[in-house]
């Protein structure tokens, strides 16, 4: 049986979204028309605002949970209507009723794991600095040049320690004064809170900015264009204002005051792939792309749907803990794209992007064929 929310919450999501947020849709459907959902299987947002609109949103029902929160569709809404922010708002009444369908049931586990560990993936708050072992890392200090803040992923997940790792070598390399904060931190607390748990994620956030204010931390450099946004668009919110920077912004900066000199060459085919929350929720676009440029030796050929037009990879919005049911995942999609324009290397610059290609790519008949790299991990091999 269905769980219908009741209309006075309806209502009062409606006000918390911004007022008008429902009542200014009139129904075009230009959101549905770019939803990357609309590639693998139908999927209307059109509809569910439609319903929102009336109080007859059904909060059991698995469409509610499919939005990655990529941005592509308020780009294109002739009326302004804040689509995302309503999505989620139907998210926090699930939330606050405890309903959270079979497909989406690892969120209790994650927020389990948040409450207790400071992290989504169940692991030990003490081990969080462990990526660094046999690095030249230090701990932060007030006084140094820059925290650098991983997050979750890079820290515990074998395949993206190696870019955390790659960071850390590009940094020393650099001669930056940075350090880690490690077991101090807390996920930043994004994607919990787009998925309608509004309540641990400014739990997350308020230790998070404690630790920052009590340690001296004025400048953040983060690998996850999640972080990035949550720190430079969030965090605000709780009248703080720390100067942040994402990896692909820095060494573009390093690079130009020649701080980080590039001697190698790298002579390989390379396609970037925009993520969603660098790229159409911060307009970060060109400055990983003249990194690469720089880079002796290297071919940059784009693919289709980049830049603003860039195809999500499927991790935004929470749903990096979802499981996502074969032929229904745009990474697959994007990985086609990529060995389309003949990429030797497929190169972003997000740990969940990074996760669903290395995933995609096995499904591939040769997996040899394409490489994922982040843009550390090439910038390394030629300093």
């Amino acid at each position: 049986m269905e769980t219908v929310a009741p209309l006075k919450e309806i209502i009062d999501v409606i006000k918390d979204s911004g007022g008008d947020a429902f009542k200014l849709c009139y129904q075009c459907g230009l959101c549905d028309t770019v939803c990357p959902w609309n590639r693998v299987r139908a999927f209307s947002m059109r509809k569910i605002i439609r319903e929102a609109t009336f109080g007859l949103t059904e909060i059991e029902i698995e469409e509610m949970w499919r939005c990655t929160t990529c941005g592509n569709c308020p780009r294109q809404c002739p009326r302004g209507v804040e689509i995302i922010e309503a999505g989620v708002s139907l998210r926090r009444i699930a939330t606050e009723y405890g309903v959270f369908p079979a497909p989406v049931s690892p969120i209790r586990g994650v927020s389990a794991s948040l409450l207790g560990k400071g992290n989504p993936l169940s692991e030990d708050r003490e081990k969080r600095a462990d990526w660094t072992e046999g690095l030249s890392v230090e701990t932060f200090s007030e006084g140094m040049e820059i925290l650098y803040f991983p997050g979750c992923y890079l820290c515990y997940d074998p395949r993206l320690k190696k870019v955390a790792r790659a960071t850390a070598n590009i940094l020393n390399k650099a001669g930056v004064d940075f350090g880690i904060l490690g077991p101090k931190e807390n996920c930043c607390g994004e994607s919990i809170r787009k998925t309608g748990d509004e309540e641990l994620f400014k739990r997350l956030a308020r230790e998070n900015i404690k630790t920052f204010i009590d340690n001296g931390v004025s400048k953040i450099l983060v690998s996850s264009p999640h972080c990035y946004h949550t720190f430079q668009n969030e965090y605000p919110e709780f009248r703080v204002n720390f100067k942040v920077v994402h990896i692909s912004q820095y060494l573009f900066e390093l690079i130009n005051e020649g701080r980080l000199e590039l001697t190698g060459e790298y002579g390989k085919i390379v396609t970037y792939h925009d993520p969603c929350y660098l790229g159409r929720h911060n307009g970060i676009y060109d400055e990983p792309r003249e990194v690469l440029k720089m880079i002796p030796g290297l071919e940059l050929n784009e693919m289709a749907d980049s830049l603003e037009e860039s195809l999500c990879c499927g991790g935004g919005g929470g749903r990096i803990w979802m499981e996502t049911v074969k032929g229904e995942r745009f990474s697959d999609l994007r990985i086609e794209q990529a060995v389309g324009v003949g990429a030797e290397v497929l190169v972003t610059s997000c740990p969940y992007c990074i996760t669903h290609f290395e995933e995609s790519r096995l499904s591939l008949d040769d997996s040899e064929a394409t490489e994922i790299k982040d843009i550390t991990e090439i910038l390394q091999q030629v300093i």
